[in-house]
């Protein structure tokens, strides 16, 4: 008995797919009827689904049409190596998919941009490594941050942790003085213990402190890092309050 062909609705009820797409893919060539009628009716065997249900395959390995058509060209065993590519492409494109999820729950939950590990593994650059590269672009030439690189390359990471921790604890008590005046004593002792943890590192003077409250004040991903205190309005604070310090020692 003669197998029927089968009309595009058939095709579609078969598949899932669209009647639109069958047409898209006949006048690409990549997939054509078997038969038209008189009346331009597309017909086709039931032997011919075996390639559509492979085309569709490979779409959905997100080969692109061009590709598809240029792979049912080749035999098994050549397209056999380059689905053992793609699935190695693919599996490569699932880590970075995780990292890149991972990295979105840390930052929606609260975590500052330049401690996700959003980059690795890519050309772009790490965060922290942007950064890095941002202030040498900007600060590079300056003696201060020579100083300042030259006294980071002799800490322990021990040592640059205990530093970390303890600058957060100054912006924690910065913050919890969000009320009071900027100039205030006890906003200005801090402001003093924050410029005392830089000079560890780097000669503080009037004009790279400015520069830094300007950061502080200015720029997004500072006052981001800053928002995890508490108050949004501790990045301003800190620039009034850096500001007023300069203003008070240089005035003496």
């Amino acid at each position: 008995m003669k197998k029927p062909l089968l009309a595009v609705k058939d095709i579609v009820q078969i598949t899932g797919i669209t009647s639109r797409t069958l047409h898209y893919y006949d006048r690409i060539d990549l997939f054509k009827p078997t038969h038209l009628t008189e009346k331009g009716y597309r017909l086709y065997e039931q032997s011919s689904l075996e390639k559509l249900q492979t085309i569709l395959f490979l779409k959905e390995l997100d080969f692109s049409l061009k590709e598809i058509a240029d792979i049912l060209k080749l035999t098994r065993q050549e397209q056999n190596q380059i689905l053992k590519e793609q699935r190695q492409a693919l599996i490569l494109r699932k880590e970075r998919l995780e990292t890149t999820m991972a990295a979105l729950e840390e930052y929606v939950s609260g975590n500052d941009i330049s401690d996700l590990q959003l980059f690795n593994g890519t050309s772009v650059l790490p965060l922290k490594e942007q950064y890095a590269n941002e202030a040498r672009f900007f600060y590079g030439e300056t003696e201060a941050y020579k100083e300042f690189n030259e006294s980071l390359e002799e800490l322990s990471p021990d040592d640059k942790e205990e530093s970390f921790q303890a600058m957060e604890d100054i912006f924690k008590r910065i913050a919890s003085c969000i009320d009071q005046d900027p100039s205030s004593d006890e906003v200005q002792r801090l402001i003093e213990e924050w410029k005392n943890n830089l000079m560890q590192f780097m000669t503080c003077d009037a004009e790279l402190l400015a520069c830094i409250a300007h950061t502080y004040k200015f720029d997004a991903r500072f006052k981001n890092y800053f928002n995890q205190y508490g108050n949004e309005e501790l990045a301003d604070f800190l620039y009034s309050a850096i500001m007023h310090n300069i203003n008070r020692e240089t005035s003496q």
